[in-house]
């Protein structure tokens, strides 16, 4: 029997969104076009959940202004390729759904405002979250900002919220406040990476998260 939840935060791509296909296609595309070394979509992956810029200084030893051309690169080759929504991964919704009668759900994320509103509008999933951060409203993970100004928020302590995501930036951001948390197995970051951060269980698939309500 695991310990029961009222609050959950939960990252975004690759935890609810499988994006992380796009995700890395868009970041090879803006290599390219900004004329330097493509990353392998291993490499790419590794900094998915990390906010852009920071991403883009991990992937590439540049300057700010270079790095400002390839966010400029990025952002358009999303947005073209947006015109066509990633899918939740299975289950997500309906979990979702069946969390939101009894808890309190929220997203913490490295995408910008933008990107998430119009990710939650191509997956009409606005409804279930009352409450989120983005990379352009608080620091990049693995700082826990983010979850401290939702945290603010509730009104609620560390120990009272249950973290979900897919990368070691996720499990490091709660774990340095001390809050519980689980990681999936099915996003960008092996499951012996993500055990290191002492999540209380890593799940194979998103309806295993009712066994926390």
């Amino acid at each position: 029997m695991y310990m029961t939840f009222k609050y959950f935060i939960f990252d975004w791509d690759g935890t609810v969104m499988d994006s992380a296909a796009k995700i890395v296609n868009c970041m090879q595309i803006a290599a390219k076009q900004s004329s330097l070394p493509v990353p392998t979509a291993k490499e790419v992956e590794h900094i998915i959940g990390i906010s852009l810029k920071p991403a883009i200084f991990k992937l590439f030893d540049i300057d700010e202004q270079k790095a400002e051309e390839v966010v400029s690169h990025y952002k358009e080759a999303f947005l073209a390729k947006d015109t066509t929504p990633c899918p939740l991964f299975d289950g997500a919704f309906e979990t979702l759904s069946t969390l939101k009668q009894s808890a309190s759900l929220a997203v913490a994320t490295g995408k910008a405002r933008r990107g998430l509103e119009r990710a939650w509008k191509l997956t009409e999933s606005k409804h279930f979250f009352d409450v989120s951060r983005c990379a352009d409203e608080a620091e990049s993970k693995p700082s826990s900002d983010m979850l401290l100004q939702i945290l603010t928020h509730w009104n609620v302590k560390a120990e009272e919220v249950l973290m979900i995501g897919d990368t070691v930036y996720d499990m490091q951001m709660a774990e340095n406040i001390d809050m519980p948390r689980v990681a999936v197995s099915y996003g960008v970051h092996d499951k012996e990476a993500l055990e290191k951060h002492r999540p209380i269980k890593v799940i194979d698939h998103f309806s295993e998260l009712l066994s926390f309500i």
